[in-house]
């Protein structure tokens, strides 16, 4: 068991970007969502990452109440769309329940995918966003030139959008809020080192931020290293508050109200009965 810190209560929180069809949470994702209630998360974005696992995320969304999906082809898995491919892909997006394009992009820190074939796919599915009316979840890795030229040409018709697990330094992010797009915060801000991610967390509009876990990875101090799960958006959103020098509380109320406006999550779920019991271990 990893022991959790003393937490007696915790405001409302919305983790924006999880991958709950990975195998870390295989027969494992009624008591993650059990502990992010717990620990004050209300909703969790389960994130495609191309067409097999969106339609997975689809499918966990529609089985949990708390949780939403996107569906999108991760640069890792980039390819020149074939008609059908984009037919699925844009009828998986069109479902109930996924609230976003994502998560797309470019990344040419691995270049895992020629980066011409990277482009085309990121643009391909820039196209489908637009038609369909859907706000995009960015995956940006040292590409940051070419996504601000292709971002560019879509931006004015695109929903407002969110750059995932933004790794830039305050320079980029003002050009991300210049372009209108939410900018979310993983667990990364954690970490002693991450000292421009700190800076943005300080500097960036309230009425921008959003937080996120990105888990099963990059779990926040005291995780680190540790399977990362969505109840530890907690530890991300306090980190933020201590960047800003503001409340835990303040933080998950902006945060939680950007993420319901972004993603056009309504209702909110019914009332659990455990929703006041403290998160204390997993």
């Amino acid at each position: 068991m990893v022991k959790g810190s003393n937490m007696l209560t915790a405001p409302e929180l919305i983790d924006t970007h999880a991958h709950l069809d990975f195998p870390e949470f295989t027969d494992r994702i009624p008591a993650v969502i059990q502990r992010a209630r717990q620990a004050g998360v209300s909703r969790i974005v389960t994130i495609g990452i191309d067409i097999e696992t969106s339609r997975k995320a689809s499918l966990i969304a529609l089985e949990n109440e708390e949780v939403y999906a996107s569906a999108g082809i991760h640069p890792h898995a980039a390819g020149i769309l074939a008609p059908r491919e984009l037919e699925l892909l844009e009828e998986i997006a069109s479902r109930i329940k996924v609230v976003a394009v994502g998560e797309i992009g470019l990344d040419y820190y691995r270049d895992m995918q020629p980066r011409r074939v990277q482009v085309e796919c990121f643009r391909r599915q820039m196209e489908l966003a637009v038609k369909i009316a859907k706000p995009v979840i960015f995956h940006i890795r040292e590409a940051w030139d070419d996504f601000f030229e292709i971002a560019s040409e879509f931006a004015p018709c695109l929903p407002p959008s969110v750059m995932h697990c933004f790794s830039g330094d305050w320079g980029i992010a003002r050009r991300c809020l210049d372009s209108g797009f939410y900018l979310s915060i993983p667990g990364v801000v954690t970490f002693n080192k991450a000292l421009a991610l700190q800076e943005v967390a300080k500097k960036a509009p309230f009425e921008r931020l959003l937080v996120e876990t990105d888990s099963p990875y990059l779990a926040p101090v005291p995780f680190r290293g540790k399977t990362n799960e969505p109840a530890l958006v907690l530890h991300t959103a306090r980190k933020v508050a201590q960047c800003r020098d503001e409340s835990l509380e303040k933080v998950a109320a902006h945060t939680t109200r950007n993420a319901l406006s972004v993603f056009g999550i309504h209702p909110p779920p019914k009332k659990q009965k455990d929703a006041k019991e403290p998160f204390a271990s997993f």
